[in-house]
C-alpha cells in the first residue's frame, strides 16, 4: 500500500469515527468550580480580578445554583446555563465561586487533536492536518455545514482578524522590504565583520536576542528569528538549530523573566479559599515570583539552547545532530524534501540596481520596533505588537523611499513579503481554529477530571506536569491550558498537602504551581498546531514537522530532569 492510500484510508477512518461519535455518544456535562477573591466597591458591588480589571458580578446561594455539581456532573442532558455565580458557607465565612458547565466525549474528545497531530507527522503537510483535525471536531459537534458554523466564525474573531494583520501585511511586509532594501543582509555582514566569527557565535547573538526580548510567546519568537535568520543562514546553521533555539527561548524566558503579561494573567486562577499565601492578588504576584527557581524545565531548556549555542551540548536527537552535520558539511539549510515556511521571496535580497544597502536600514526599525513594544508593555501592561509592527514597516519603507528607491519597488517588495509567509499565516488561523474546537469538544476538562485526589502526595508535581503536557500539546496553547488546569491543580495540591500533614505546605504548592507552568509551556512548545511553534518555523525558514521533531528530543531531556528534581524537592517536603 502506498504512502498516499494509507493516509488517506487513515484520514477517512478518522472521519467516520469522528461522525459516528458525534451521531450516536451524548456529551458528559461538569462543573467546574474556581473560587474567586472577591472585593467590594463603594456602591457595595461584588467583582474580582480578571485579567487586570475588576469583573463585577450577582451570585446566588449553593442550594438555589442551577449548575448545582449534584445536578449536573456526569449528567448527559444540556443545563440550562452555562456560567453562574455561587455563595455558600464555609466555617463561618461567606466564600464565592464560579461555576462553569463543560461537556466532554471521554477519550473521543482527544480525536481532533489526535487526527492533527498524526496527520502532521504521516503526511508533513500542516494544512491538510489541521484541516483533517477541524473537520474530525466539527463532525463530533454535529456541525455538520463545515464553512458557516465552524470556520467562517473562527476566523471572523479578532483573533484571526489580528494574525491577518500583523503576521500576513505587516510582519510579511517587513521582512519583505527589508529583502528589497538589502537590510537583513547588509545586518548579516555588519554582524559578521564585528561580533561573529562562525556558527557558534552566530548561535550565541540569536540564545543571547531570545533572552533580552523577554516577552515570550509570538513576540519573542518573531522578533528572534526574522533578527538572526539572515546572519545564521550566512554561518550555515540549520534551520533546525535555529528553530529550536527561537522557540526554546520564548516561553521558556517569559517564565524566568516574568516581568510581562504571564502573572497578572496566571493570578486569577489560583486563590484558593482559606490559603493565607493566596489571599490577595499581590500575595499570588509574590507567589508567581517565588516559584520562579522551581520552574526547572524552563531552566533546563534555557540552559540546553545555551550549551548549543556553544557547541556543547548534553545531548542532541538523532535528527537534529544530522541537521547540524548537514549544514556545516554541505551548506543545506533544510533537510532532503522539506518544505519551509517561508517562501523563496525572503530566502535572500532582490535589491534594485543602483541601490546601495545600509545595515540601519534593518537597525533602525528593528529599534523602533523594540522601543514601541517595550514602551507600551510599561505604559499599558503590555505590549501593543501592531503599532510597534506597523511603525517599524513605514520606518523601513520611508527611509527606501529617502534613499531613492522608487514606490513600485518598494510596494514589490511589500508584495514578496506577503508571499513569503501567507501559508505561515494559513497554518496559524487554522491552528487558532483546532484550538478552539479541541477546548469545545473538551478534551482538556477531560483529562483534568481524570486525575484523583488519593494520589501519593510526592507523585503529584509529576502526574500535573503530564497532564498540562499532554493538554497543552492536544490544544496548541499554554495559556489556555493554565485556565483549565490551575482550577483544578492548586485546591488539589493544598488538599493533598493538608491530607499528607506536610511540614512546607506553601513549598508544595509552589512545586505543582511550576509543574502546571512548565508542563503547559513544554506542551505548547512541542505541539504542531501551536501558534509559537509554527511562528518559530515560518520566521526561521524550517519546515514545521522538522522543527517539531528535532525539537521533541531536546525539550523531552529538559522535561526529564525537571521531572526528577521535583519529585526530588517533593519526598523531602515531608
Amino acid at each position: 500500500m502506498s504512502k498516499g492510500i494509507r493516509n488517506f484510508v487513515i484520514f477517512a477512518i478518522a472521519m467516520a469515527v469522528s461522525w459516528l461519535v458525534g451521531a450516536s455518544v451524548p456529551p458528559t456535562w461538569t462543573v467546574e468550580q474556581i473560587a474567586l477573591d472577591v472585593h467590594t466597591d463603594d456602591a457595595g458591588k461584588l467583582y474580582y480580578i480578571y485579567r487586570e480589571k475588576p469583573a463585577y458580578f450577582d451570585a446566588v446561594s449553593l442550594a438555589k445554583a442551577q449548575l448545582h455539581p449534584d445536578k449536573i456532573h456526569g449528567s448527559s442532558e444540556t443545563p440550562p446555563i452555562k456560567e453562574e455565580f455561587v455563595k455558600e458557607m464555609r466555617d463561618g465565612q461567606t466564600m464565592y465561586s464560579k461555576f462553569i458547565a463543560k461537556h466532554h466525549w471521554g477519550y473521543w474528545s482527544l480525536l481532533p487533536a489526535a487526527v492533527a497531530v498524526i496527520l502532521c507527522w504521516l503526511t508533513r503537510e500542516p494544512v491538510t492536518a489541521l484541516l483533517g483535525g477541524i473537520v474530525a471536531g466539527a463532525l463530533i459537534l454535529t456541525r455538520y455545514d463545515f464553512t458557516g458554523e465552524v470556520l467562517i466564525p473562527s476566523l471572523s474573531t479578532t483573533n484571526a482578524a489580528t494574525i491577518l494583520v500583523l503576521y500576513l501585511w505587516l510582519l510579511g511586509g517587513l521582512m519583505g522590504i527589508w529583502a528589497r532594501t538589502g537590510a537583513a543582509q547588509a545586518f548579516a555582514e555588519f554582524m559578521t565583520v564585528h561580533f561573529v566569527r562562525g556558527p557558534k557565535s552566530a548561535k550565541l547573538v540569536a540564545w543571547m536576542l531570545g533572552v533580552i526580548f523577554f516577552q515570550g510567546g509570538t513576540v519573542s519568537t518573531v522578533l528572534v528569528g526574522t533578527t538572526v535568520k539572515p546572519l545564521a543562514d550566512k554561518e550555515n546553521i540549520s534551520h533546525e538549530e535555529l528553530a529550536y533555539i527561537v522557540d526554546s527561548t520564548a516561553s521558556p524566558i517569559a517564565s524566568q523573566l516574568a516581568f510581562n503579561a504571564w502573572p497578572g494573567y496566571v493570578q486569577a486562577f489560583i486563590f484558593v479559599s482559606g490559603v493565607s499565601f493566596l489571599a490577595t492578588e499581590a500575595d499570588r504576584l509574590i507567589f508567581f515570583f517565588k516559584s520562579v527557581p522551581f520552574c526547572f524545565y524552563a531552566i533546563f531548556a534555557v540552559l540546553g539552547t545555551f550549551l548549543l549555542s556553544i557547541e556543547k551540548p548534553l545531548f542532541l536527537g538523532k535528527q537534529l545532530k544530522a541537521a547540524v552535520k548537514r549544514s556545516r558539511e554541505t551548506g543545506q539549510l533544510d533537510a532532503d524534501g522539506a518544505d519551509p515556511l517561508s517562501a523563496k521571496e525572503l530566502q535572500g535580497s532582490n535589491v534594485p540596481e543602483g541601490y546601495k544597502p545600509h545595515v540601519l536600514e534593518f537597525f533602525l526599525p528593528l529599534g523602533a520596533l523594540i522601543a514601541i513594544a517595550i514602551g507600551t508593555f510599561i505604559v499599558n501592561g503590555s505590549p501593543n505588537v501592531l503599532w510597534a509592527f506597523g511603525i517599524a514597516l513605514l520606518l523601513a519603507a520611508g527611509m527606501a523611499l529617502a534613499k531613492g528607491m522608487s514606490l513600485k519597488d518598494i510596494v514589490a517588495g511589500f508584495q514578496d513579503g506577503l508571499k513569503g509567509v501567507v501559508l505561515g499565516s494559513v497554518i496559524l488561523l487554522l491552528a487558532i481554529t483546532i484550538g478552539g474546537i479541541s477546548k469545545e469538544t473538551g478534551g482538556g476538562t477531560f483529562l483534568v477530571e481524570q486525575l484523583g485526589s488519593s494520589i501519593p502526595y510526592f507523585l503529584l508535581p509529576v502526574l500535573l506536569q503530564l497532564l498540562t503536557m499532554i493538554i497543552a500539546f492536544s490544544t496548541g496553547t499554554s495559556w489556555g491550558t493554565y485556565a483549565v488546569a490551575f482550577p483544578l491543580a492548586m485546591p488539589l495540591a493544598w488538599a493533598v498537602a493538608t491530607a499528607n500533614g506536610l511540614s512546607h505546605p506553601e513549598l508544595f504548592m509552589t512545586l505543582c504551581f511550576a509543574t502546571v507552568i512548565d508542563g503547559s509551556v513544554y506542551g505548547d512548545q512541542c505541539s504542531p498546531i501551536s501558534d509559537t511553534t509554527v511562528l518559530s518555523s515560518m520566521c526561521t525558514g524550517c519546515d514545521l514537522m522538522d522543527h517539531v521533531k528535532t525539537q521533541i528530543p531536546q525539550a523531552s531531556i529538559a522535561a526529564g530532569l525537571a521531572a526528577i528534581c521535583w519529585t526530588v524537592i517533593a519526598v523531602f517536603t515531608a
